[in-house]
């Protein structure tokens, strides 16, 4: 027996609803946990997800903006949303499964273009998010408890988590101050376990995010790993494997992410 956790950033889920269908037909996800859905809980597309196979569903969302959404084929009972930094923003849904399992799905805010609190913002913010995300796993998750955290956090920690390190220390998702508060939040709570890298050596490439701007993303491939799946100490022993799908890039009309999976024990 074992379970298979999936998240995926979909930009915008009614416009991709083909594409999360052949994604879950050739994946068969049994938790999927979606971010920027950019949909109200009141047209949420239930319908849909319910014949794709998930009876399951917590969400929440705003209208053209940010947006999660965990989707089951298990029973799950909502944990209620944090509004990690007090501005509305809907990026932060949770559910736990009848085995005890918490799943914990984040959208960390992209930050904007330049790495500079004073005079972006938009920074500011994603800083102060990750910081809200360290104290929420320091007074929240206790040791020996079975959590998972997914999510695009938007952040390439390591050095072979983007193209090149050099070019992008300079760059937001890169920097040298959001690879250390994501490192923070990494050690707390016993330290949270990479599930992509436990898997894949810190040599290797590895990416799940490709821009747009990049006409032939394949060919160029300069992708950044902003999407994770990070497990609690009590659940590493579990893992058995993970995927990031990057055939996923080439749907029609694709996201500019694509899907990262792992498979846990049961």
């Amino acid at each position: 027996m074992s379970i298979k956790i999936a998240t995926w950033n979909v930009n915008s889920l009614r416009i991709r609803e083909t594409m999360l269908a052949k994604f879950i037909g050739a994946h068969r996800p049994d938790v999927l946990c979606l971010q920027e859905t950019k949909v109200e809980d009141s047209m949420f597309p239930h319908g849909i997800v319910r014949a794709l196979g998930f009876k399951h569903v917590v969400l929440s969302g705003e209208k053209s903006y940010n947006g999660v959404a965990i989707l089951s084929k298990l029973p799950i009972t909502e944990i209620a949303p944090i509004d990690m930094i007090g501005n509305g923003h809907k990026r932060h849904i949770g559910a736990r499964l009848e085995s005890g399992l918490e799943v914990h799905n984040f959208y960390v805010p992209a930050g904007g273009d330049i790495p500079d609190v004073a005079l972006n913002p938009k920074f500011d913010e994603k800083l102060r998010f990750v910081r809200a995300m360290t104290d929420w796993s320091t007074q929240e998750v206790k040791a020996g408890k079975p959590v998972v955290i997914v999510g695009d956090f938007n952040i390439a920690p390591l050095e072979h988590d983007v193209w090149s390190s050099k070019q992008l220390q300079g760059v937001v998702s890169h920097t040298p101050i959001e690879r250390e508060l994501l490192g923070e939040l990494a050690r707390t709570s016993g330290g949270w376990v990479d599930a992509l890298r436990a898997l894949t050596p810190h040599e290797q490439k590895l990416y799940s995010w490709w821009s747009y701007r990049n006409r032939d993303w394949e060919k160029s491939d300069r992708g950044r790993r902003l999407d994770h799946i990070w497990l609690s100490p009590a659940l590493a022993p579990e893992l058995k494997s993970g995927t990031i799908m990057r055939e996923a890039r080439n749907f029609e009309s694709p996201s500019d992410h694509v899907p990262v999976i792992v498979e846990l024990a049961a």
